[in-house]
């Protein structure tokens, strides 16, 4: 299967996905917790089900959050790999605020070549990979059958926009501000939840995403993909290399997201 197909692929399982999750989320639904004390919710499970079922076809295998994960011994041999979360921003879920995504990447060598990031919501999409650029679409054009429009870098306004997550203000976060401002820029802190935030750095609309706290593969290889296809990318804070996946520990290390590499700001 060429990276066409996975893309298109991969945009349909998204769309799908949110669908379901959309019809849950109007509906109601009751939340549990799984044995690492994370909430999960029928949503979770009903767009990992449907994910699974549409990404078979590729033949690839896939790490979702909510299935049982497959030993490294195993994965270390993939050449490809999905990398999956059904339902990006489960706390932003039920709390009714609309700040959830769908989240669906293909790692190749463990590297991320295609990411689709989609709003059930606002039933829209950002999807790309460095070697495809990076493409907005709404659910409605792509199934009339139309393609996503291409995103054009944008120019670096003179206040940096920094997004983070509602959830996590940690001490490291408040010293990297402070560090930015003694250096000069000028900053404004914007709040979000989930991957959504990859849409307002993929827009310019905003321009850094620093992360000091936990997250997990399938939270930011998607986005990652789609911030490299428009000249931006993920790099892990010490070794100002971008992310890398299907590691033997799923955890990602701290990182700095940026809408472009050429911003100094990042480093």
């Amino acid at each position: 299967m060429d990276l066409v197909r996975e893309f298109r692929l991969a945009i349909h399982a998204a769309i799908e996905a949110s669908l379901a999750i959309k019809e849950i989320y109007s509906r109601g639904y009751e939340a549990t917790q799984k044995t690492d004390g994370s909430p999960v919710t029928e949503a979770d499970l009903k767009a990992s089900k449907i994910i699974n079922e549409i990404l078979s076809i590729s033949g690839h295998p896939v790490i979702d959050e909510e299935t049982d994960k497959i030993p490294f011994i195993q994965r270390q041999l993939w050449e490809k790999c999905w990398c999956v979360d059904p339902l990006d921003g489960t706390k932003e879920f039920i709390k009714r605020n609309d700040e959830f995504a769908v989240n669906i990447a293909l790692i190749e060598k463990g590297r991320p070549v295609l990411g689709v990031i989609a709003s059930p919501i606002q039933a829209d999409f950002i999807v790309g990979g460095a070697s495809i650029g990076t493409h907005y679409g709404t659910f409605n054009q792509f199934m009339n059958g139309e393609k996503p429009e291409p995103i054009h870098p944008s120019p670096t306004p003179e206040t940096l926009s920094i997004i983070a997550s509602n959830s996590h203000h940690t001490p490291l976060l408040v010293d990297y501000l402070d560090r930015l401002s003694r250096s000069g820029y000028h900053m404004k802190l914007v709040r979000k939840g989930s991957a959504l935030k990859f849409f307002d750095l993929s827009m310019n609309h905003c321009q850094l995403y620093p992360r000091f706290a936990p997250t997990m593969e399938w939270d930011i290889a998607a986005g990652q993909a789609i911030l490299e296809g428009m000249g931006g990318g993920v790099f892990d804070v010490n070794s100002k290399l971008p992310l890398r996946y299907n590691k033997e520990n799923l955890f990602n290390p701290h990182f700095i997201a940026v809408s472009d590499v050429n911003l100094s700001a990042w480093i």
